[in-house]
This record gives C-alpha cells, sequence and structure tokens, in this order.
C-alpha cells in the first residue's frame, strides 16, 4: 500500500511531555499511520515541514478494552513518532485546536 505523505502524519501529539521534548531536546511528537515505518516517517516530515530530520523512533500501542455495560469492545490500535531535528534545522511549530 502506497501512501501519501499527508496520509502518513496524522496528527501532532500535544501533551506535557511531548512539549517538554520539544523545547529541550528538538523532539517532535506525532500520531502516524499503522502501516508507517522510521524512513517513510523521516520523508514525511522533511516534505511536509521542510525541515531536515536527524532520527526517527516509533512505538506501537495496542488498543484498550472498553465497556459500555455488558457490551465489551476495543479501541483502535495506533502508532507513535517521536521525531529529532537535527541542530540546524527550523524548529516546527504547530498549533493546537481547541
Amino acid at each position: 500500500m502506497k501512501l501519501e505523505y499527508a496520509e502518513m502524519i496524522l496528527a501532532p501529539l500535544v501533551t506535557e511531555k511531548s512539549t517538554t521534548l520539544k523545547d529541550a531536546k528538538r523532539l517532535l511528537c506525532f500520531k502516524v499511520h499503522r502501516d508507517a515505518n522510521k524512513i517513510m516517517v523521516k520523508k514525511a516530515v522533511e516534505e511536509l515541514f521542510k525541515t531536515k530530520v536527524e532520527s526517527v523512533r516509533i512505538l506501537n500501542f495496542q488498543g484498550k478494552e472498553k465497556r459500555h455495560g455488558r457490551y465489551v469492545g476495543r479501541k483502535a490500535d495506533w502508532k507513535k513518532a517521536y521525531v529529532k531535528l537535527s541542530p540546524e534545522a527550523k524548529m516546527i511549530e504547530y498549533v493546537e485546536v481547541i
């Protein structure tokens, strides 16, 4: 399956931890497509945000089991990517929409 760059990166993850990592270590955190790998994420970030990426780390998360009365369901599995920018690269500024 061939993914476009815009389909690969689903959303930035804006949490207290990710904001601290962004300021201290130039690490950005994104929710990415389940079929994306490190090379694909690196190319997508460089192409979409016009910046230079030093490294990418990917974590897989299993969806949690949820209950609604007697019915049991499951949240979807998802993937998170930590993207470290090069020292000479410009920092990406994304706006959190409330």
